[in-house]
């Protein structure tokens, strides 16, 4: 690997956690439009700080009406791009630390968007800085692109490539080591119910926060007193599973406590919504809340919907029910979160659901094609090499059910920033980016950015002043 770039990051770590710090300040999600703002107002805040950010180390940057932005630095002509998102998922419940102010212990920095994707997105920027400073001279252009909208719609990327090109080979710093080059197909339903007047009586629910979180946490009232507290009791002790009740002036309140997580790594993960509903059941829910508990209850592979199925290429099929809630108007609206193989027959999946959900309305809402790109060739090999030389680890190319802006270039791979042996923290409370790692997957960035733009010539000495050394 390239000793004065690695010499450059390490000498900037300082920087680059201040500049990651002041990022995760920012509660970059969704909201309401508003001028300029198609995201929301601290969206626009977040793009904002990165664009002034950028155009601070001197990069040229372009600011795609609040959808985007990018900055390009080498030759004009072929680019390699680096696409990341500032946008991130609600906080939630469970964190230990504020989620919006950083905290550091030891090497860990803690708050939400550290590790997906602010903290990989800086990571890249510093990558490229580091190339930049070490004189490396490039055959090939690089261009990073910032999106706001890819924890929800992917509005940005449709905006953006509607008014700019999009390079055809890249990477997303949005996923895991050693490099992702599947990616499932994704389908996302919303159903709509009525309630039943027979049965068991809902007075309050609100599950869940995103579609493609697993949801920690699910609280509901129900009709009942001392009797039906207790039986929840029981029925917790009976299955081994965490559930709160207690009696209250509207009825009795139920808390069911699961294992959240990103929607599309359903292992060792408990859905929370599931667990209300496998209770709901248990107390007497009729119609479409009982056939929901059936279909879909805690399992996470589709079977009792009639839509399990894997491929070789991409491993199983995973559903997540992200959102369960009771509307004003007695209505249930509930989603359903598909990570499809790469082969799946998307349509006969859906019909399937359908079927078994005969007492929901279910109307697609999302539906994103599985993306492949061929383990052969320079992107995959250069990219390999990269991580194979910063590691000593024999890496292979991956298959995931998350979702990367990877997928929007006809040769785009997930590369990065979490290795294997750490835990998946994406949409997760406490989430964290420990900084030796970040720094790291920076000189991994660099290396792979080298490999695929570099001139064989290499680039000049570099050379720290005492006051760049401080």
């Amino acid at each position: 690997m390239n000793e004065r770039v690695n010499r450059w990051l390490d000498d900037h770590r300082e920087e680059m956690t201040e500049l990651l710090k002041s990022w995760v300040r920012i509660p970059s999600l969704r909201s309401d439009p508003e001028p300029g703002a198609p995201f929301g107002r601290e969206n626009r805040r977040m793009l904002d700080r990165a664009i002034a950010d950028l155009r601070g180390m001197g990069y040229p940057v372009r600011d795609f009406d609040g959808y985007a932005c990018d900055a390009a630095m080498g030759p004009e002509g072929e680019q390699i791009a680096v696409l990341g998102h500032l946008d991130v998922v609600p906080a939630g419940d469970g964190w230990e630390t504020p989620p919006f102010e950083p905290v550091l212990r030891g090497s860990r920095l803690y708050g939400r968007g550290t590790n997906d994707d602010k903290g990989p997105v800086v990571a890249a920027i510093f990558a490229m800085n580091a190339i930049r400073e070490a004189g490396i001279p490039l055959r090939r252009g690089i261009r990073l692109i910032l999106g706001c909208d890819e924890e929800s719609e992917w509005e940005d990327m449709a905006y953006y490539m509607a008014h700019t090109d999009m390079p055809e080979m890249g990477f997303s710093p949005d996923a895991a080591f050693p490099l992702i080059n599947t990616e499932k197909a994704m389908v996302v339903l919303e159903l709509r119910g009525k309630a039943e007047p027979e049965g068991l009586r809902v007075i309050r629910m609100n599950g869940g926060t995103r579609v493609n979180v697993i949801p920690a946490e699910c609280r509901a009232v129900v009709a009942g007193g001392p009797e039906t507290a207790e039986k929840v009791r029981r029925l917790s002790r009976e299955w081994q599973l965490p559930y709160e009740a207690r009696v209250t002036e509207e009825g009795v309140e139920i808390t069911a406590r699961g294992i959240g997580g990103h929607s599309a790594y359903p292992e060792g993960k408990r859905n929370a919504i599931g667990m209300m509903l496998v209770m709901f059941r248990a107390l007497g829910a009729t119609g479409g809340l009982k056939q929901l508990a059936e279909a879909v209850g805690t399992e996470s592979d589709g079977a009792s919907l009639g839509c399990a199925c894997r491929d070789g290429v991409s491993g199983p099929l995973t559903c997540n029910l992200g959102i369960l809630r009771l509307e004003e108007d007695g209505s249930w609206f509930a989603t359903l979160d598909f990570r499809c193989p790469v082969t799946a027959d998307l349509k006969a999946i859906q019909a399937a659901a359908r079927a078994r959900l005969s007492g929901w309305e279910a109307a697609t809402a999302a539906e994103k094609p599985g993306h492949h790109v061929p383990a052969e060739g320079e992107l995959v090999s250069d990219l390999l090499g990269a991580y194979r030389e910063a590691t000593g680890l024999a890496g292979e190319p991956m298959a995931t059910g998350g979702g990367t802006y990877a997928k929007i270039m006809k040769q785009g791979v997930a590369f990065g920033a979490m290795f294997p042996d750490e835990e998946e923290l994406a949409h997760q409370p406490n989430e964290f980016q420990d900084l030796d790692r970040l720094i790291l997957a920076a000189k991994i960035y660099a290396e792979a950015l080298i490999r695929l733009c570099g001139q064989e010539d290499g680039g000049r000495e570099l050379t720290f002043t005492e006051e760049e050394n401080r």
